[in-house]
């Protein structure tokens, strides 16, 4: 599907973006197509990959010209572009909708016109039952998505869910681990508080396989290990074998919840278990193409994906934090 492809990556710099297009250039695309809008990531993106199928194009998906331009004759378009810090979208939630909403349907009038064969759009476990700005953004990009298969054949636009990607920018690995080394202090929201966790390189995988899998119209949810937060930072205390770290509660900020839904009860009504990785969530509207696709794939029988079931001991978080290469 990648082979001799031109591939464009919106928002491609960050983490996500990264081990993407490491991933990618092993599948050898005529073409990746870097989107973004900060210049100093480009070029260190640049510096780092020192490849000649990258392309480095400096751009906003809220210029809908630009992304336009940035999409002739490409193939497949990965949609990672998005304001994404809850405390952010929160105080500016006018930004959070020129970038999340809107910015989206320009990716997919700009995807029609250039008649990309499909868009993959990266979403998140808070727009499952949002309770926060930046959730009810990526819920209405979710619909856009789904909803633009309606609009052209020659374009296919499926959306990915998936939780927490460890070692992305701003981990809260990375946090736990300043703290414990600077002030021996771990701040920690509230202590019962749970998350899915998956490592980058896995996530990618996921990504691959359902863009390969998919129909166009429907949402895939990665199936992800979940722990509490609490957890997390006494396994990366207890690596750092210092004995005199704290743990303080600060309190839930803002637009934040306790647990994180990969699906909301409403959903499951229409979500499917596909196989061992993922289940689908099926648009509400008819869909003949998806309807014979998963014809023989079973209805869920949970009412919800909450990242307060099925949590990880201490032992395994441990093991995933070494598969990451967190831990030594």
């Amino acid at each position: 599907m990648f082979d001799e492809q031109i591939i464009l990556i919106t928002g491609a710099t960050g983490s996500w973006g990264h081990e993407l297009v490491k991933q990618l250039l092993a599948k050898n695309p005529k073409e990746i197509r870097i989107f973004s809008r900060n210049e100093a990531s480009q070029v260190a993106m640049q510096r780092k990959f020192k490849d000649d199928r990258l392309r480095f194009i400096i751009g906003d998906i809220r210029d809908k010209d630009s992304i336009v331009t940035a999409c002739h004759q490409v193939d497949l378009l990965f949609h990672l572009a998005a304001l994404k810090h809850v405390p952010v979208c929160e105080d500016q939630p006018l930004e959070a909708l020129k970038t999340n909403v809107i910015g989206t349907q320009n990716v997919i009038e700009a995807a029609i016109v250039n008649e990309v064969k499909k868009v993959v759009n990266i979403s998140t476990d808070k727009a499952a039952n949002p309770a926060n700005f930046y959730g009810m953004t990526k819920a209405i990009s979710e619909q856009l998505i789904t909803h633009a298969n309606l609009l052209t054949e020659k374009t296919k636009f499926v959306t990915i869910r998936g939780g927490n990607v460890l070692g992305t920018s701003g981990s809260v690995i990375y946090v736990f681990k300043e703290q414990i080394e600077t002030t021996g202090k771990v701040s920690i929201t509230d202590k019962r508080m749970t998350r899915f966790f998956l490592t980058i390189e896995e996530a990618i995988q996921l990504v691959f396989k359902a863009t390969e899998s998919s129909e166009g119209g429907e949402i895939f949810v990665m199936k992800m290990p979940t722990c509490r937060i609490v957890d997390l930072a006494y396994v990366l205390i207890e690596e750092s074998q210092r004995k005199d770290v704290e743990i303080i509660e600060l309190g839930i900020r803002p637009g934040e919840k306790v647990h994180e839904l990969l699906f909301s009860e409403n959903e499951s009504l229409n979500t499917v278990i596909y196989d061992d990785n993922y289940y689908v969530i099926l648009p509400t509207r008819h869909f003949p193409s998806l309807q014979e696709k998963y014809h023989d794939c079973p209805i869920v029988e949970t009412k919800s994906y909450s990242s307060k079931d099925h949590l990880m001991t201490k032992s395994e978080i441990r093991q995933l934090l070494k598969k990451g290469g967190f831990l030594h």
